[in-house]
C-alpha cells in the first residue's frame, strides 16, 4: 500500500529510504529552501524519483527572504570544514527546518489521505542538529497525528543509525549512491572537507563512487 509521503532531498541518507521504501511510497517532496545546495541536490532528486517511477514534488519556501541565519542558506558564510560533531558546524544549522518541512508535508500527506511522513535523520545528525533528535521526532509526530484527520505519523526508521549502518543498507539494496549528491558547498564536484563530505566518505568507505575535489 502506498501510504508514504517522503521528505527526499537527493541525498545519501533519503535516498536510501526512497529506494528501500520504494514500493510503499505514493509521493517524494523536495524543498528548496534556498540553501547553497538545493539546486543540485533537487536534480539528483528528480533522477532518483524518475527512475524508480515515484512523483516527485518540488517545494519553494526560501528562508533566506524570511531572515533565516545559516551558514547553509545563500545568504549566509562560508561552510565551514570539519566533521559534524565540531562545535563549528552549528553555523550550518538552519532553525527549526525539519519542524517546518514536517509541517508542510503533513498537509500534502493528508489532502493525499497519506497517513505516514519518511523522514531520514539519523544518529549522526544528534550533536548539532536538534531536530533530528528522537525527542523532537517523537514529539512532533504525536502534534501531527492529533492534528490532522487521519492521524498522519512519522516515519523515521534511521533515527538511530549512524551513516555507515545506513550506507550499508543502501549497499545492500544496490542504491546508486553516484546518483545522490551530500556536499553543503553546492559546487558540481563534492568539495571532500565540508561536515556532510567527511560524514559521506565515512559512511561510503570502501565502496564510495564519489569524486572529491580533497
Amino acid at each position: 500500500m502506498r501510504d508514504i509521503v517522503i521528505l527526499y532531498s537527493g541525498g545519501m541518507d533519503s535516498s536510501v529510504a526512497l529506494y528501500k521504501h520504494a514500493d510503499e511510497i505514493r509521493l517524494a517532496v523536495s524543498f528548496d529552501y534556498g540553501s547553497k545546495h538545493n539546486k543540485i541536490e533537487i536534480g539528483y532528486a528528480a533522477q532518483n524519483c524518475k527512475a524508480l517511477g515515484i512523483e516527485h514534488r518540488i517545494v519553494d519556501i526560501d528562508l533566506n527572504k524570511m531572515g533565516f541565519v545559516s551558514d547553509l542558506l545563500q545568504s549566509g558564510g562560508a561552510i565551514p570544514d570539519g566533521h559534524y560533531e565540531d562545535e563549528s558546524m552549528k553555523k550550518t544549522v538552519v532553525p527549526f527546518r525539519n519542524g517546518i518541512m514536517l509541517s508542510i508535508a503533513a498537509g500534502i500527506a493528508e489532502s493525499m489521505d497519506c497517513n505516514r511522513l519518511l523522514i531520514s535523520n539519523h544518529a549522526g545528525d544528534h550533536a548539532i542538529y536538534p531536530d533530528c533528535r528522537p525527542e523532537f521526532i517523537n514529539s512532533m509526530s504525536d502534534a501531527i497525528r492529533f492534528g490532522t484527520y487521519n492521524h498522519v505519523e512519522i516515519f523515521a526508521p534511521f533515527t538511530n543509525l549512524t551513516k555507515r549502518e545506513i550506507a550499508l543498507i543502501g549497499k545492500e539494496i544496490n542504491v546508486p549512491f553516484e546518483k545522490t549528491y551530500s556536499c553543503y558547498n553546492g559546487q558540481e564536484v563534492h568539495c571532500g572537507t565540508c561536515g556532510t563530505c567527511t560524514e559521506r566518505k565515512e559512511g561510503l568507505a570502501g565502496f564510495d563512487p564519489t569524486h572529491y575535489l580533497a
